[in-house]
Order: structure tokens, then C-alpha cells, then sequence
């Protein structure tokens, strides 16, 4: 799953407090970019050998080059955008969420937690999970996939339910 809970108890109160930490999944990890790109790079060379020699070795060696670079780019864009966090603090009197996404400020909702409703409706992706205190409402985990945004939506409305 890419979220993970940890629970906490303060030192004063007793009362426990639950942090969430959401990621978007990545499939591909860094050491198999490095072999994806290397395997790449090596197939796209294997017909060029055929050319070694001639002038049309110079007419293929650009596309070759630009297809390397085109899945580099894309790749690198994906791990970009596979930095987004979401971090929600959950404790008996305030829920806080926080949301930090690659090159822009940080968005961070803040509420009395005995408030919140989890909802999870139809929406711009499938089984959309919201937060509401009835004057605003986020979104949380649009980056899961709509089992992963069930099962959270379960364990949000059992910790908020334990919380009350």
C-alpha cells in the first residue's frame, strides 16, 4: 500500500494520535531505471551495427539518440511527480492535513476532528475520497486506486470513530 499509519501517545494527555502518510506507488525504482535505460540504449544500438561504417549510420544515430533522451525525460517526470505527500495528523481535537507537491507551496487544511466526515462519492476519479466539516471539503488520495481509496476510507472512519 503506498500510505503507512503510525499511532502515537503523548506524553500529557494519553490520548493517542494518528499520523497518515500517503505517496503515489511507482513501479519502476531507481536501480531499474538504470537497467531499463542500459537495455534500451543497447537494443536500439543492435540494428545500428548493421549500418557501422556506412553514412546511413549517421542518419539513424539521431532518432536512436532522441528515443533514449524521450524515455529519460519521461521517466524523470514520473519520479517527479511521484515526490507528492499527503500527511494528515489526527488527534481527538483537531485534524490536520497537509498536501506538498514538487515545486509549489504546501496546501494544509486544519480542523476540529470530532467534525470531519469521510465520504467517498462519484467524482473526477472513481470512488472519489473526501474530507468534510461541513464549511469545506478536500480531497485525499486522489493518487490511490479506488480499492486502495475504499480501504482507507474504512480505516479513517474507524480512527475518527475510535477518536469521538
Amino acid at each position: 500500500m503506498p500510505y503507512r499509519w503510525t499511532d502515537a501517545a503523548p506524553e500529557d494527555s494519553g490520548a493517542v494520535s494518528h499520523h497518515l502518510l500517503l505517496w503515489p506507488y511507482r513501479s519502476l525504482p531507481r536501480r531499474g531505471f538504470v537497467w531499463f535505460i542500459g537495455i534500451t540504449a543497447a537494443l536500439l544500438a543492435l540494428p545500428m551495427l548493421a549500418a557501422l561504417g556506412s553514412t546511413a549510420l549517421w542518419g539513424l544515430l539521431p532518432f536512436a539518440l532522441l528515443a533514449v533522451t524521450g524515455i529519460w525525460l519521461a521517466l524523470q517526470r514520473s519520479y517527479r511527480s511521484g515526490q507528492t505527500r499527503e500527511e494528515l495528523h489526527l488527534s481527538r481535537r483537531r485534524l490536520h492535513l497537509r498536501r506538498s507537491d514538487p515545486g509549489r507551496p504546501d496546501r494544509e487544511w486544519e480542523t476540529n476532528s470530532y467534525w470531519v466526515r469521510v465520504n467517498l462519492r462519484p467524482g473526477p476519479v472513481e470512488d472519489y475520497l473526501t474530507l468534510s466539516d461541513g464549511q469545506r471539503e478536500v480531497e485525499l488520495g486522489a493518487f490511490l486506486t479506488p480499492e486502495e481509496r475504499r480501504q482507507l476510507q474504512g480505516e479513517l472512519q474507524q480512527r475518527l470513530g475510535a477518536l469521538r
